[in-house]
């Protein structure tokens, strides 16, 4: 007789839209091995029929870094499942005097622009990016941002090292708030320090727009009448307040 096939169990977490399809923060699965994220996924479908809406629009990350539909899943991995936020990849980098941190609580833009101010430098410049009222003529109440916290945080970090090897800037250190917030209240805070403003200026118009494109992070628009994701296809990448 032969043995019966091994099982592999898995955590899924789901971000966005994508959680918001399953009604779920996240479930467990067991798969038969070998298993991958594509197997995952179709197991995903069968259970979660919203699921299949997306098309092949979804993203995943094995244990905090992306992954490819044919990357391997072990015993206890933890799979996340969320709505587009492209590229990415993890870092070791660090520098002491540089921070990257998300915040429940009202960010203060002033404190974060002194964390960067250095003796050697000539310039410290600092992206504010708010929550507007008005978007496309619909008026939003408020906003909700969600973010895969500890990946987030890594690419936060990759985001660092990559803005000091393409400016010259001294220091960099990015703030962003999750959960609700109201019209006004700051949803991002960047700030660069340099010894000439032009490369603080440069840093942190590449660092928002790379934030946008792979940090994992999500925006709820509340309207007065209805709510929505924020998608590539329905206006990421144009945060409120830019």
């Amino acid at each position: 007789m032969n043995d019966p096939k091994r099982q592999v169990s898995i955590r899924v977490l789901f971000f966005g839209a994508a959680r918001d399809a399953v009604d779920s923060n996240q479930v467990e699965i067991s798969l038969d091995a070998p298993a991958t994220v594509s197997s995952a996924f179709r197991n995903l479908v069968e259970k979660f029929s919203d699921l299949e809406r997306f098309g092949r629009s979804l993203l995943f990350a094995v244990n905090q870094e992306y992954a490819t539909p044919d990357t391997l899943l072990e015993e206890n991995d933890e799979l996340a499942v969320f709505p587009p936020v492209s590229g990415g990849s993890s870092c070791d980098y660090k520098c002491p005097l540089d921070f990257f941190e998300l915040t429940t609580e009202t960010i203060d833009v002033g404190q974060v622009a002194r964390r960067v101010v250095l003796p050697e430098c000539g310039a410290t410049v600092t992206l504010d990016g708010y929550a507007r009222e008005w978007t496309k003529g619909k008026r939003t109440l408020y906003l909700v941002y969600e973010a895969y916290e500890p990946m987030a945080l890594t690419e936060m970090q990759r985001l660092g090292a990559e803005a000091h090897k393409r400016f010259e800037i001294a220091h960099i250190g990015i703030v962003h708030r999750t959960g609700r917030l109201e019209i006004g209240e700051t949803s991002v805070a960047i700030a660069a320090s340099a010894p000439h403003r032009q490369a603080a200026f440069q840093a942190c118009e590449w660092a928002i727009k790379e934030l946008k494109r792979t940090v994992p992070i999500w925006k709820k628009e509340v309207f007065e009448n209805g709510e929505e994701w924020v998608t590539p296809q329905t206006g990421a990448g144009q945060e409120q307040g830019q």
